[in-house]
């Protein structure tokens, strides 16, 4: 056993990669957990080799990795840093790996990595037809269908994009910190701004899961699941988001993994110990068996 975080765990975890274009964000896992967690800027991994050494070597020993990347230069930095030091190369998040759930989708090689993981999670965890609202750099609306299949999605500018692009193309109006507007008329810039920001992207965000409720195969029960940096201040006012997880995207790269990884030949150099041969993909969640 070992110790991370103030925790107790197995020895040979897998580490999870998940980079975004602002942040990348890891954990380590026993299979069916995360251990621990922690992020750095997405431009460190970038224009540094000691970061990447730092962040993917110097963490302590792990059995395997598993990516998602949406910056494919990264992708390929991470591959390098891994097999100069010796180590496993990763798992790479994408359409050709086991997920969990169909793909209902021309081209399925050009969705996101991360828009699989997210799916992936949905599924396996809170059931399905469900409906994932990721709050990035652009936000997503990514859903899957009462027959478990990935049908597609929406994409819309991220709110601190449109707040940023506000600023840039205008002489007067400055950049503001995101957070609940105190009132809807705002006495000021900024709070003019602020409101127009927040409570105009809620009603973006509740439009268009409006009318993706109203496909049959989907509709109004199916379960809405927020993730990505602003989901908390958005759908903290917003109903028909029923659950916010933060780690979703993690989840996914977790259960992708767990379909996808031969587990206990690399395992068995670590530890001898029995226990943490072959992780488990934890059952998948059915239509009824969603939390709310």
């Amino acid at each position: 056993m070992v110790r991370r975080g103030g925790e107790l765990v197995k020895k040979a975890p897998v580490l999870l990669i998940d980079v975004s274009n602002s942040y990348t964000k890891l954990a380590f896992t026993d299979g069916e957990r995360l251990i621990r967690r922690w992020k750095v800027p997405t431009p460190d991994l970038s224009n540094s080799a000691e970061s990447r050494r730092k962040t993917l070597v110097h963490q302590g020993p792990w059995a395997h990795c598993v990516l998602s990347s949406v910056v494919p230069t990264v992708t390929k930095e991470i591959r390098d840093t891994l097999r100069g030091e010796g180590l496993p190369l990763p798992l790479v998040v994408s359409h050709k790996c086991r997920l969990g759930l169909g793909l209902d989708y021309p081209n399925s090689r050009t969705i996101g990595a991360d828009r699989l993981a997210n799916a992936a999670a949905a599924a396996a965890l809170y059931g399905y037809p469900a409906v994932v609202v990721d709050f990035g750099t652009a936000v997503t609306f990514d859903i899957i269908d009462s027959t478990r299949r990935y049908v597609g999605g929406v994409i819309a500018p991220g709110l601190e994009a449109m707040t940023h692009y506000l600023h840039e193309r205008t002489a007067l109006l400055p950049m503001i910190h995101l957070r609940e507007p105190p009132k809807i008329i705002g006495k000021s810039t900024r709070e003019a701004m602020l409101s127009g920001a927040v409570h105009g992207y809620r009603g973006l965000v509740r439009e268009i899961l409006s009318e993706i409720q109203a496909v049959p195969t989907i509709g109004s029960k199916a379960a809405v699941i927020a993730t990505g940096g602003y989901a908390k201040l958005i759908a903290a006012k917003l109903s028909v988001i029923q659950i916010v997880d933060p780690d979703l995207t993690l989840h996914g790269v977790r259960i992708i993994g767990n379909l996808n990884l031969q587990m206990n030949a690399t395992v068995q150099r670590y530890s001898q110990s029995p226990a943490v041969h072959g992780i488990r993909m934890p059952a998948p969640a059915s239509p009824r068996g969603r939390l709310r």
